[in-house]
């Protein structure tokens, strides 16, 4: 635990079979440990970190004081029994966390593994590995370290990995050995291997590595491509031997870890800014109680001298002051009452379990529920404004299938009718056995193509089966198991083989397949390789019967280009189809051959071979070999292939839209697979104005085409609105020189989440923050059908120093951004970019160790669980297995903990003002002596028991509207945006009401009791009496303002709100009986006031002046603010009670279609725009590979099936961001919902005046469906106008009766 740093490494040096050698540098071990405590540092360590908290110092040093009798008029056991108990509680807490973090850390570090010592394998925990060692792996095993790879079992070293724990891709990878080692399959000879590896230091670059391995006086290179990264899995593949490199932390998985952050909401930065306000407020009052004692013990006080001495070792009245100080500022202390943070965290805890304990967020394919992996964010759920999301793995399954093809201009795979029902899937078992039986497809005619012998269709199919680098294994006779590099190759030889064309195998000079039942081999003449700027393969075979031809596929961009003029026709109508199947958001590819007689071929084999053959310039005169043989070729049709998209995500990105979330979409990917994948989740649509490509290789490049998209913007605006923005001529010249923002500003300067007073209600929630910046304000005003893809080079340059604005304030003003190659580092960064410049929530989402530095940078990190691996969860605050679930984390979980938090708050400072400010006025009425209103015991219980369960049952289970409703009105989590429901205004508001409820009831039962007298004549005005009515009435008081405050009866609220009641009168009438007394004479002094005062009718009719003097004012102003300004949820709710008074459920009207039905928004509309829906997942190099004949075995990898098709609808337009007040809708723009498709969710309009920002614009609603809980529902349509909800009334009861007619 105290070993000694090691300096950091420059390079690494790594001797084979050599220990001794290698403990010299001090490396790490292969032990991971993500725990913070062990058994001797629990204690130290977590007071330590518990007392870092303000308010649990201030506790502690308020107990402090309490020890002192010359100072305090209280117990001490008033302080320590509540600090004991939040201690208490977090040390649980924190030691139950740190528990299963060791557990999972003990899983790991106890695997087993065969490492070589000796001469012999020896099974060895994970732990005890040490670099330098050499160990076996076999296949399906984990691989242990960052390992080089010696040998394998396979044909020149090669072996196949899945990388899924890494990047969450589940396709195989390659890695091959180096070739002097590749032979060593003996232990004999690898006990001997003593070569020594010189590399780069541990860092967290997943797909890069350098070094050199010195061997018998050689050197040889190492690349990534002969590294076994730790977290991968050994696929098909016997055994293979690998050198440990990197260990333990110093593996790329775990430096892709990051550092944990301690993450804090910005509720919980309010109020330790408010708790140091109080505390100032604590040490006014008391120097105000301190001068007044000092003023009355020098004029007044001095007089009973005789009969009130002072107690040592006050002699003076200055001495006497400063000792009453202290002892207000014991007295005065509940203000901010520990048991404030004990409710907090089992609030928290509640919320967590509810998010737990969620069937809608339970994935039965899976048996995977939703877990919330911390409790202290919670209500932070409900203010993001960012989310930013991975892609592999995250929005899509990673899983390609066959949908949609184009032959010879005619389409196939189109439904008849797109909104029914799927129709049968094709049986192609009994057409042939040699089927997939997995694949679906759903079109009979093309099958009927195939059987009546359309020989384009052939041609089709049979170029499928030969223009590809897919791996055959075939382990009994027709069970045929593909091996892809990529799931696009994997699924187009998979439609060919279930339609007649099967790749059977392949040797490097031959490609055999068995077409329609019979077996024919063709002779491979070459692979003309994939690259990203070629964007297409081509493959050169010869048939049986001699005739030699090229098979092209690729984007049709490239591919069209390169066609016979006589295409044209043909290119036309495929074009048409290739747009079609691009707007439905289909990756495509265009396929054309070209027949080459034998002298075309000997003229071009032989340039060929010079290009492969060059040492200068190989690459560019075999591009240029390339591009003289892919000439006037023939067109054949195209493909379009579904990259499955998670269940429910064009829904959950559309409904996130709605509620003023952005989505960031963050990808390792090419642009052309992501920006496809961007169409296909309707993040971008056809219908944008405009999508802007940044790409540029410069900072100046970049920097231009910054600008330019932010012009461009501007004149789209412009030309939108039909004339130029007020005020705004030569405004956006001099915003572009200065990146966007006026002089000296950093970010857009958004007010804090922590609130800076502003807002106070719905009402006001499109009102920003005066503070913000003149140019961040114009891009907020001109944000909107715009799309911003910017790629890893150029997001580089982006994000230095002086760049970093520039991007900000272009994409931040666009609808949707997707950066593509990023690495992880980067994707962190961009988090960290709008973290610093937006002061918004972020969230990131992501399911591979690539994604947890983003998860870790972001304020909420949510891990996607399942088959992609854990390290993203074990880093993320939330988890759960589909991105659909996020919807309803945050609008429903986050916008309800936030909602309950704010209103806890709310009502704890109110009771507790109410409480402690009586202690205030009275010490002007007892010589500022410090003596308290209430018995001891009054003090102690109040927090604790009188008012701490109907807190915690409003901060747990209040809701304002049901979580459908909450699903369907996605405007009615804005308010959480924009942190209205609790800042410092609300909270001033809250103090201010706690302190005119403590000016009547102390100055209510003074007036009243000063001159009242029993039935006997007896006076009543006595501190005992005085002490219990004001006691009784301030529980009364308290309990009938949480009864108004609670949105959400339940049997908890009942019992708590009136059992509390109940248990103060019984504790209150025990702790004062004759029984007590006897027995703790010296502790209990009000013997008999309770019952004495509580039979005093007047004591009874005081107590109801006072509760109707408080409460009554607060009803007033709610009735008045309900009908004059009533906010979104009130509507809702109104809106609701209408329905369930007038009408009985009807049934749904339409519903969220399940997996097993069609993309029908996929299949609906069409855009006009032309663009490619290219996108082919493949590596350079694999073609090479095959050629060689390096990766030829026996057998080859298994292709994973592919699972059926999913539902995908969308909302076709999502609104604009509501920064600045908009105009009244027009007839047009009133019903967006009108677009959406059955079981989409309908925004509300783009009128904001519910929330009382205008009084005079109509609001028209239209409820629709339920997506999520499929309950009965049923459409009112109706128009709110203010002031008054009898307009909503009204127009609810006419529509209602209307229907009902």
């Amino acid at each position: 635990m105290f070993r000694k740093k090691p300096p950091p490494e420059e390079e690494r040096r790594v001797r084979a079979n050599d220990r001794e050698y290698n403990e010299r540098f001090q490396y790490a071990s292969n032990c991971i440990m993500t725990s913070k405590y062990n058994i001797i540092t629990f204690l130290p360590v977590n007071l330590f970190e518990q007392f870092q908290e303000v308010a649990n110092t201030y506790f502690l040093f308020l107990l402090i004081l309490q020890l002192i009798p010359q100072i305090s008029s209280l117990s001490w056991f008033t302080t320590i029994v509540p600090l004991a108990l939040v201690l208490s509680i977090t040390a649980v807490k924190d030691a139950t966390d740190d528990y299963f973090r060791h557990r999972s850390d003990n899983q790991v570090n106890n695997r087993r593994s065969q490492v070589l010592m000796r001469g012999s394998l020896q099974n060895e925990k994970w732990m005890n590995v040490r670099v330098g060692d050499i160990i076996k792996l076999e296949n399906n095993q984990f691989v242990a370290a960052d390992l080089l790879l010696l040998s394998s079992s396979e044909p020149h070293g090669l072996c196949y990995i899945e990388t899924a724990e890494l990047d969450g891709e589940t396709n195989m990878k390659v890695r091959q050995s180096v070739s002097v080692t590749s032979e060593f399959g003996d232990l004999n000879i690898l006990s001997s291997f003593d070569g020594e590896v010189v590399c780069e230091p541990p860092n967290n670059k997943l797909d890069r590595f350098r070094g050199t391995l010195y061997w018998r006086d050689k050197k040889y290179t190492l690349t990534n491509q002969n590294m076994l990264l730790r977290g991968c899995v050994l696929r098909n593949t016997e055994s293979c031997f690998g050198l440990v490199i990197f260990a333990g932390p110093d593996t790329k998985l775990m430096q892709n870890s990051g550092r944990t952050k301690f993450k804090r909401t910005s509720i919980d930065r309010l109020m330790n800014t408010l708790v140091r306000w109080i505390f100032g407020f604590l040490v006014c009052m008391g120097v105000i109680l301190a001068l007044g004692n000092a003023v009355w013990e020098r004029e007044v006080g001095s007089l009973f001298q005789r009969y009130l001495p002072w107690e040592p070792p006050v002699d003076n009245f200055l001495f006497s002051a400063f000792f009453s100080f202290w002892s207000y500022v014991i007295i005065l202390n509940t203000v901010v009452p520990i048991s404030l943070y004990v409710s907090v965290e089992v609030i928290r805890l509640g919320h967590s379990y509810f998010i737990n304990w969620d069937q809608k967020m339970f994935c039965s394919l899976c048996s995977t529920a939703a877990e919330a992996r911390t409790t202290t964010l919670n209500e932070e759920l409900g203010q993001v404004e960012y989310v930013f999301s991975d892609k592999t793995g995250t929005l899509t399954q990673n899983i390609m299938s066959f949908n949609k093809c184009s032959i010879n201009g005619q389409t196939y795979g189109e439904l008849a009718d797109p909104l029914g029902p799927l129709p049968k899937r094709l049986d192609f078992t009994q057409f042939n056995p040699l089927a997939d039986p997995d694949f679906s497809f759903y079109d009979e005619k093309l099958l009927e193509a195939v059987k009546v012998g359309d020989s384009h269709t052939h041609e089709f199919f049979r170029l499928l089966s030969l223009c590809h680098t897919v791996m055959s294994e075939e382990k009994s006779e027709g069970e045929l198991l593909y091996k892809a590099q990529s799931p696009d190759e994997g699924a187009l030889v998979t439609a060919a083989r279930n339609f007649g064309f099967v790749f059977r195998s392949r040797t490097p000079r031959t490609i055999t397949t068995t077409e329609m039942g019979r077996t024919v081999t063709y002779s491979l003449l070459a692979i003309l390789d994939f690259n990203n700027i070629r964007k297409r393969m081509s493959v050169i075979v010869r048939n049986p019967e001699g005739k030699i031809r090229l098979y092209c596929k690729g984007a049709d961009t490239v591919l069209l280009e390169r066609l016979h003029p006589s295409n044209q026709e043909l290119m036309a109508v495929t074009s048409d189809h290739l747009n079609d199947y691009a707007a439905d958001g289909l990756r495509t590819l265009a396929l054309a051959y070209k027949d080459l007689s034998e002298d075309d071929w000997e003229e071009w084999s032989e340039s060929h071979s010079n290009a492969e053959k060059s040492t200068d310039y190989r690459e560019d005169r075999l591009a240029s070999a390339y591009e003289q043989i892919e000439q006037e070729m023939m067109l054949l049709g195209a493909t379009a292939i579904e990259d499955k998209l998670q269940e429910g995500v064009p829904e959950t990105i559309a409904v996130l839209s709605l509620a003023n979330i952005k989505i960031w979409v963050l990808t390792g990917d090419k642009q052309e697979t992501a920006v496809n994948i961007g169409y296909s989740c309707k993040m971008l649509t056809d219908d944008m104005t405009e999508v802007f490509i940044i790409s540029g290789h410069t900072v100046h490049s970049v920097r231009q085409e910054l600008r330019n998209a932010r012009k461009r913007m501007l004149e789209l605006s412009q030309k939108k609105d039909g004339e130029k923005v007020e005020g705004m001529e030569g405004w956006g010249e001099a915003c572009f020189r200065t990146n966007g923002f006026e002089d000296g500003q950093k970010g857009d300067g958004t007010a804090e989440r922590a609130g800076g007073g502003g807002g106070g209600g719905e009402g006001n929630y499109l009102q920003r923050s005066q503070h913000s910046s003149h140019s961040s304000n114009f891009m907020d005003i001109i944000s909107g059908e715009c799309a911003l893809v910017i790629n890893g080079y150029s997001l580089a340059h982006a994000l230095e120093a002086d760049m970093e604005v520039e991007f900000v304030s272009t994409a931040c003003a666009c609808k949707a951004v997707i950066c593509c190659r990023v690495t992880p580092l980067q994707k962190a960064q961009v988090v960290e970019l709008i973290k610093k410049h937006k002061k918004a929530v972020t969230l990131a989402i992501g399911d591979g160790a690539n994604d947890v530095c983003m998860i870790k940078s972001a304020h909420i990190g949510v891990g996607i669980s399942g088959q992609e691996g854990i390290q993203a969860v074990l880093a993320s605050d939330y988890s759960f297995s589909q991105f659909r679930f996020l919807q309803r984390l945050l609008l429903v979980h986050g916008r309800w903990s936030y909602l309950r938090m704010c209103r806890f708050l709310c009502y704890f400072f109110y009771k507790n003002f109410a409480f402690t400010m009586v202690h205030f006025w009275f010490g002007f009425f007892c010589g500022f002596s410090a003596q308290t209103v209430y018995d001891q015991y009054f003090i102690t219980l109040y927090n604790i028991v009188y008012t701490s369960l109907p807190v915690l049952a409003m901060g747990i289970f209040d809701q304002d509207v049901p979580d459908q409703r909450s699903l369907e009105y996605p405007k009615l989590y804005e308010p959480g945006q924009l942190n209205l429901l609790f800042n410092k205004k609300e909270f001033f508001i809250c103090i201010a009401q706690g302190i005119y409820t403590s000016l009547v009831l102390f100055f209510v039962p003074y007036a009243v009791l000063s001159d009242a007298t029993q039935s006997t004549g007896v006076p009543l005005a006595d501190y005992q009496t005085f002490a219990v009515t004001t006691a009784t009435a301030l529980v009364i008081v308290v309990s009938v303002q949480i009864a108004l405050d609670t949105g959400f009866w339940t049997i908890f609220n009942h019992v708590f709100v009136w059992g509390s009641l109940g248990t103060y009168f019984t504790i209150m009438i025990a702790l004062n009986s004759q029984t007590v007394f006897r027995i703790f004479p010296n502790q209990f002094h009000f013997v008999g006031s309770s019952q004495n005062t509580l039979m005093q009718p007047v004591v009874w009719l005081t107590i109801a002046l006072a509760t109707a003097i408080c409460i009554v004012p607060v009803l007033a102003f709610r009735f008045l603010k309900l009908d004059l300004r009533p906010q979104l949820s009130d509507t809702v709710r109104y809106t609701q009670l209408v329905r369930q008074k007038r009408r009985k459920p009807a049934g749904v009207a339409g519903a969220w279609r399940g997996a097993g039905s069609t993309s029908e928004g996929r299949l609906l509309a069409r855009g006009s725009s032309r663009r490619s829906g290219y996108a082919f997942a493949h590596q350079e190099g694999f073609g090479e590979l095959i050629t060689s004949g390096k990766n030829m075995r026996l057998s080859s990898l298994a292709l994973a099936s592919f699972a059926s098709r999913h539902s995908t609808s969308w909302i076709e337009t999502l609104r604009r961001k509501k920064n600045t007040p908009t105009p009244p809708s027009t007839a047009g723009e009133s019903s967006p919902a009108q677009s959406c498709l059955s079981g989409s969710v309908p925004p509300l309009s783009n009128s904001s005046s519910v929330l009382g920002n205008s009084q005079e614009t109509p609001i028209e609603e239209e409820t629709d469906t339920t997506p999520v809980d499929n309950t009965p529902s049923e459409k009112v349509l109706f128009s709110v106008t203010s002031p008054a909800l009898s307009a909503a009334s009204k127009a609810a009861d006419h529509q209602v009766s209307a229907e009902d007619t």
